[in-house]
């Protein structure tokens, strides 16, 4: 520790005077008479000296100098041991894996002994056990650069010397570890066998994830086998139980790729269960890898949409680009023209629709438009310059538009950062300022009642606040008001500046999915957070519960049936609560399930039905030869070694006899010395002393 002034030294002489003149005009009796209290001398000095250390003590106090202190730390170096606890590292047998397990209980508390701090992590979350021969290796997919990183994150800042890694080098998922960098040598062991084996594997299942009722779709299968050359196999496609197809594949060479095609059809609505299979050939090293299940989801008919354009226009082939992005649209396109707009299909029933510059001044297509809105079907209104905005502020709930026909302006656009319905990106949208302007009709904009703007018009560099597309949600008709004409230009230019339409085409597809979107009245809604989950992962239902003016509602019983392909019941009976309303379910089998939960809400029966898919994922059979060169590579990126798993006992000699010092560092810290509590109390015990004898001694 040191001492800092924030004055100059010279002032602590000051303080000493300072004192020393309160104790002499205290204590120094005046020429000719006694000593002040008829004491002794030896008293008086002694009291004079206590009331100079008191002062002195006080007044150096009020120059508040700093204490400057050094706290040095030791860090022992730490060692992670981390371990791939997946399923293809024991697919080749147990003793072998349990060797280097045991080998890695030896350095680990051989490290320990040496002053190591040594770790173990896994692939998983749970905490590894004491005795790692009894590490469980049911991990169902391998991440190995997401188990580096964690470690790194974890150990930013600590003396983390060394990583083992213990892994067969097989990565499914995420980046492989030697695309990133780490600031610890990794130590590679490597398991398993480098040798392809004898075997045959579904590499991959391709079928739609929309099918449509009674349509035929295709099925295709990848199929990988290596040392069966010159022999065939069965493909077996099943839809549940049933078996709708079967095919035989020919292996002409020893590793030999083939492709299997099925065409079926679906027979009834709602998620199915599709199964390709490979049947086992004998002398295969593993049958796991010999099936896939895919899942389709089967519609009964697509919402249909109506196009409807007073003329041919380049911005009906962009609208009908963008909604056939969406799979679940079936788009009709019609124009109006003099002689056949009386055979628009104005009876048929549509689910949205999309009215390009109608109503029309020319009042060529208002019947048929007066009929179309006489369902209060959602609908986008596109006005252009052919558009009647009188005609047009009596149909619509969203704006009210005034101003002379035939007169329009050049608007670009910009986000309402405002709105909050629709998850939008708005630094996507600064793109916007890139793009064309739209024709706009000239006149003063008024939002009607529940109303919102998405987009706002910007005239040269003025930013207005007439909106370009505004939405309304809350009427009997939810609707939305695109005022500008020229879209298509919008999604030429944005592909012309990113070689992609993404950002007009995603706006335009959230404002008609919100528009159109059914509104769900029920009052029991229980649905699962996710509509697919693994095998293995605990399945989550949300419950809400309303009453008649749609208040959330608790504690009340609900019960839950959940039933599988076979048409198993599995029965619930939970109680939702306002800090939780969540029901768990774990442990259920890979498989097609539907759900049906009911709860008595005033005296009536409610009731919320729907589907979930638990998905067995395979993705460690799939590849069983271990990737050693892998290991090798991101050793030697990281300054660490590699070793067989045969081998991995010279990797204990390595780490104990080298010299790895403990890490020292070191803090400073400035204080004021006037917060130090012992001095309070010294110059309290000082001058009470002092009072004391005084007292004492008949002093005043």
């Amino acid at each position: 520790m040191s001492l800092i002034f924030q004055s100059s030294p010279w002032w602590v002489a000051v303080c000493l005077l300072a004192g020393a003149v309160y104790a002499a005009s205290m204590y120094q009796p005046l020429p000719g008479t006694t000593i002040p209290g008829g004491w002794g001398s030896r008293l008086n000095w002694g009291l004079a000296l206590l009331r100079f250390v008191v002062v002195s003590l006080v007044a150096f106090l009020l120059l508040n100098p700093l204490i400057r202190s050094f706290q040095t730390h030791t860090e022992a170096p730490k060692i992670v041991l981390a371990i791939d606890n997946s399923e293809s590292v024991a697919a080749a047998g147990r003793p072998a894996v349990n060797q280097t397990l045991t080998f890695l209980n030896t350095l680990r508390q051989q490290l320990t002994d040496k002053g190591y701090e040594v770790a173990v992590r896994t692939l998983s979350d749970t905490t590894a056990p004491d005795e790692l021969t009894q590490l469980p290796f049911r991990q169902r997919t391998t991440d190995l650069a997401s188990l580096l990183t964690g470690i790194r994150s974890d150990y930013e800042g600590r003396h983390l010397t060394d990583v083992v890694l213990v892994t067969d080098g097989i990565t499914n998922q995420g980046l492989s570890p030697t695309f990133t960098s780490y600031p610890f040598a990794v130590h590679t062991i490597g398991l398993g066998d480098t040798i392809p084996k004898k075997d045959v594997s579904l590499k991959g299942v391709i079928a739609n994830r929309v099918a449509y009722l009674n349509n035929a779709f295709p099925v295709q299968a990848e199929i990988i086998s290596n040392g069966f050359q010159g022999r065939s196999a069965l493909v077996v496609l099943r839809q549940g139980t049933r078996e709708v197809g079967r095919q035989t594949v020919r292996f002409d060479r020893n590793q030999t790729f083939a492709q299997v095609k099925f065409q079926t059809s679906a027979t009834q609505k709602g998620v199915q269960r599709l199964t390709v299979e490979v049947l086992p050939q004998s002398g295969e090293f593993s049958t796991a890898n010999n099936r896939q299940d895919v899942y389709i989801e089967v519609i009964d008919g697509r919402e249909k949409v109506l196009l409807l354009g007073l003329a041919p226009h380049p911005d009906l082939k962009a609208l009908r680009a963008i909604l056939e992005k969406n799979q679940n649209y079936e788009v009709d396109v019609r124009t109006l023209t003099t002689a056949e707009g009386t055979s628009i299909p104005i009876d048929k029933t549509y689910d949205l629709l999309i009215l390009h510059q109608l109503p029309d001044l020319s009042n060529l297509g208002n019947a048929a438009v007066a009929k179309l809105m006489a369902q209060n079907t959602p609908t986008l209104f596109v006005v252009g310059t052919q558009s009647s905005t009188a005609a047009l502020n009596l149909i619509n709930p969203v704006i009210s538009v005034l101003g002379p026909p035939n007169q329009v302006d050049k608007t670009t656009a910009y986000f309402n950062s405002g709105f909050k319905q629709l998850n939008l990106d708005p630094a996507k949208l600064e793109i916007l300022d890139k793009l064309p302007p739209l024709t706009s009709p000239y006149g003063e904009y008024k939002l009607l009642p529940g109303s919102e703007t998405v987009l706002w018009q910007q005239i040269g560099t003025v930013r207005t606040t007439k909106p370009m597309l505004a939405l309304n949600t809350t009427g009997t008709r939810k609707a939305a008001v695109l005022l500008g004409e020229g879209i298509w230009q919008w999604r030429l230019e944005e592909y012309a500046l990113t070689d992609k339409q993404e950002v007009v085409d995603e706006l335009i597809q959230k404002v008609l999915q919100l528009i159109s979107v059914k509104e769900d009245r029920r009052k029991l809604r229980v649905y699962p957070i996710r509509n697919e989950f693994v095998a293995g992962e605990t399945v989550s239902f949300e419950t809400e519960l309303y009453n008649d003016i749609y208040e959330r509602l608790y504690d009340v019983p609900v019960k839950l049936e959940v039933t599988d392909e076979r048409d198993v019941i599995r029965t619930f009976t939970y109680t939702p609560t306002e800090a939780n309303s969540r029901f768990d379910i774990s442990r259920l089998p890979d498989g097609v399930y539907r759900y049906k939960a009911t709860a008595t809400l005033n005296n009536r029966a409610e009731q919320s039905t729907g589907q979930f898919i638990v998905r067995d994922v395979q993705l460690e059979a799939l590849n069983t030869t271990a990737d050693h060169g892998l290991l090798r590579q991101l050793a030697v990126q990281t300054g660490g070694t590699f070793r067989n798993g045969a081998d991995a006992a010279s990797l204990v000699n390595d780490l104990t006899k080298r010299d790895n010092p403990a890490r020292l560092s070191s803090i400073e810290a400035l204080n004021e010395l006037i917060n130090w509590r012992w001095l309070f109390f010294l110059i309290l015990v000082l001058a009470g002393t002092e009072w004391a004898l005084r007292k004492y001694n008949g002093g005043y």
